[in-house]
Formats: structure tokens, C-alpha cells, sequence
């Protein structure tokens, strides 16, 4: 073998051994970038979220992390308040680690129950929690970011804001208390944002009430700043420091789906999701053709599940409807279109997922009755 072939394969075999090192100390310096970090300020405890790369999506090991936090915060006489944030500048939070819990229920792991469990225990103790909650919306929120903020006193939507409920684009349905939170916003708004999935931005997250308050981006580090220098506010003190700052950034706005309100509230007054789309063909107006295009994409089963859920959900409390939500979920996970939509949405992107059944026709009432039926011993316990 010639000098320089053996020199060529030390060279390689060297490099090879650098890379594994290489990798092993990336993989190394990534654990040791929390995922989430949970830090003490004046009166404030502070949840930051810290997967910017992920958009800061909510997984298991997060979850774990913020809830016990959450309830010794609750207990603590040093803290009065807690604060919720995104790292980075795009995300709060858009979503749950949908993809890690798409392959635990394609081989029946545990993960599939235990995200859901926790999660839904997370967004109770939210709703519940003993001292004021802030969630600085500034950036997406979707999903598992909406039960993480939807449910606390107050929610601070900036102009970077991006919330939707897209769920019944992957076959799911808007879980984590929208069941509770949507049939409570005006009219007929929230059955549309949950079938549609329709995104709404900046101020208009503060007028379809979703958020309580609208702050500037830019003004987001003084008003934490001015939430951690509070001495022991009660929940007044904290709404006149906010009020204060969304006064200041008070503007003329009309909300996005202002000219449209009387058609949704007309046209999505029904009994089922199958009038809802003969509603909106038979009203033949350019919004309702789009919408009825937008509907005919989305999963069948996912529709009418979330119509049911919304219905079911507009007179339940916040842990009924997360118990209800949980069964919905655990059936989903048994389902077909849940895993069909995460692949045609999220992993080969290629946006045709091939849903089972088709048709709204096809889903049985006997089906939609199972998906809400009692887990027995595998109940949420709340």
C-alpha cells in the first residue's frame, strides 16, 4: 500500500474521530441548554420557554418541569405573581411536540397517554392558579401554546402575535380547555376558529377577546420589568399596570373579521357541521366559497368532534371539559387521521392527507358517542 493511501486513510479515520467528538459535544451543549428555565425575579416566579429553534413547542420533559414549579410558586409567600414567556423573536409557543407524540402512538407507548394527561393537568393548574398569571403572548401561539396562556388572568398579545387553533388540519381537534375557552368568545367565533383553523393577528387576538391586553413588542422588557418591581400586587395591582401600558398603545383598529361577524353567526348556527357547509354554499358570498373550500380539507372526524366538543364544552367547567377533552384524545390516538394528518402536514409536507373516513356522511354518530365515552380506571383525574 503506498505512503500516501495510508496517509489519506489516517487522515480520514482522524477526521471521522473528530466529527463523533464533535457531535458528542454538540449533543452535549444541547442538554445543557434548559428547555425551559424557571428563575426568580422581585415578586415574580418567570416560566421562560427555551426552544426557540422548535418555536418553543411544549414537550413532555417541559411540562414536568413547569407544573411542580407552578404549585410551589402558588404556596410561596416571597411570590405574588407569575410570568410566562418565548425565548427567541418568532414564538411564545406553537404547539406540543406533535411529532414525538405521533411516533409513542403509532407503537402504543405510554408517551400518548402521559403528554395529554400532563398537559391537560398543566392548563387546569393554570386556570386555577392562586395568584395573578401573565402570558406575554409576543409571537406564535397555537395549540399547546394557547392552553399554556388562554386559561391565566391576563394574556398580552403584541403585534408579532400569530394565534390559531389548526387542529383539524392534522386530524386533531382543538384540545387543551378550547373547548371551554372558544364557545365562550362572541357569537358563533370560536365554533369558526376551531373548524377553520383561522389564523388571527397583533390587535386582533385582544378583540375576539382571546387576549386581554395589547402591548407594543418593543414596550414587552419594560412592562416585565415594571410586573417584577410590583410589592405583593393582588390581581387589581397587576390589571392597572397592564391597562396602563395598552392604553398607551391604544389605537383605531377594526377587527379582521368585523364585516364578516353576521355571516358567521348565521351560517355556523346549526345542528351539525353538514348544515354548516350547506350554509355556507348555498350563501354563495366570496367569504363563504372560501371557507366552504377551507372546511373540505380538514378531516372529517376532527369536525365533528370539534362540533360536539364546543357544544358539549359551552356549559361544562374548565377540569370537565379536560376530562372530556382527554377521552377525545386518547380516541384520536387510536384513530387513523390523526397520524395520516401529522405526516401529509408536518413530515412529508405534502399537504394531501388522505383522511378515513371522507366524507362528514360517514362518520356515525355510534363513533362520534365512543370518542367521548368514560376511560374507567384511565380517567383524567383532576
Amino acid at each position: 500500500m503506498s505512503t500516501w493511501v495510508f496517509s489519506a486513510q489516517s487522515r480520514l479515520r482522524a477526521l471521522s474521530r473528530l466529527q463523533i467528538v464533535q457531535k458528542h459535544l454538540m449533543s452535549t451543549n444541547a442538554s445543557l441548554e434548559k428547555e425551559v428555565i424557571l428563575t426568580k425575579s422581585g415578586c415574580a416566579g418567570i416560566i421562560t420557554l427555551n426552544r426557540p429553534k422548535a418555536l418553543n413547542a411544549l414537550n413532555l420533559s417541559m411540562i414536568r418541569q413547569i407544573y411542580p414549579q407552578l404549585k410551589k410558586w402558588e404556596q410561596d409567600n416571597e411570590t405574588s405573581l407569575v410570568i410566562i414567556k418565548g425565548a427567541g423573536e418568532k414564538a411564545f409557543c406553537a404547539g406540543g411536540d406533535i411529532r414525538a407524540v405521533t411516533e409513542a402512538g403509532k407503537v402504543g407507548d405510554r408517551l400518548a397517554e402521559d403528554f395529554f394527561r400532563e398537559e391537560y393537568m398543566l392548563n387546569n393548574a393554570i386556570g386555577n392558579c392562586q395568584i395573578p398569571y401573565v402570558a406575554l403572548i409576543d409571537g406564535i401561539t397555537m395549540g399547546g401554546g394557547v392552553g399554556l396562556s388562554v386559561h391565566g388572568h391576563f394574556r398580552v398579545a403584541t403585534e408579532k402575535t400569530l394565534f390559531a387553533m389548526p387542529e383539524t388540519a392534522i386530524g386533531l381537534f382543538p384540545d387543551v380547555g378550547g373547548g371551554f375557552f372558544l364557545p365562550r368568545l362572541e357569537g358563533k367565533l370560536g365554533l369558526y376558529l376551531a373548524l377553520t383553523g383561522f389564523r388571527i393577528k397583533g390587535r386582533d387576538v385582544h378583540q375576539a377577546g382571546i387576549a386581554t391586553h395589547f402591548v407594543k413588542s418593543e414596550k414587552i422588557p419594560d412592562l416585565e420589568k415594571d410586573l417584577v418591581s410590583l410589592k405583593s400586587p393582588s390581581k387589581e395591582d397587576v390589571a392597572d399596570l397592564l391597562n396602563s401600558y395598552h392604553f398607551k398603545c391604544k389605537a383605531d383598529h377594526k377587527f379582521v373579521l368585523a364585516e364578516h361577524m353576521d355571516k358567521i353567526n348565521r351560517l355556523f348556527k346549526t345542528n351539525s357541521v353538514e348544515e354548516i357547509l350547506q350554509n355556507l354554499m348555498e350563501d354563495g358570498s366570496p367569504f363563504a366559497l372560501q371557507n366552504l373550500e377551507t372546511l373540505k380539507k380538514m378531516s372529517p372526524t376532527s369536525m365533528k368532534i370539534t362540533f360536539q366538543q364546543l357544544q358539549e364544552g359551552a356549559t361544562k367547567n374548565l377540569a370537565e371539559v379536560l376530562v372530556m377533552e382527554y377521552r377525545i384524545s386518547q380516541s384520536c390516538m387510536r384513530g387513523h387521521d390523526f397520524y395520516e394528518g401529522v405526516r401529509a402536514v408536518l413530515i412529508d409536507k405534502d399537504q394531501s392527507p388522505k383522511w378515513k373516513p371522507e366524507t362528514l356522511e360517514e362518520v356515525t354518530e355510534e363513533y362520534l358517542k365512543s370518542c367521548f365515552q368514560s376511560l374507567g380506571s384511565k380517567e383524567l383525574k383532576l
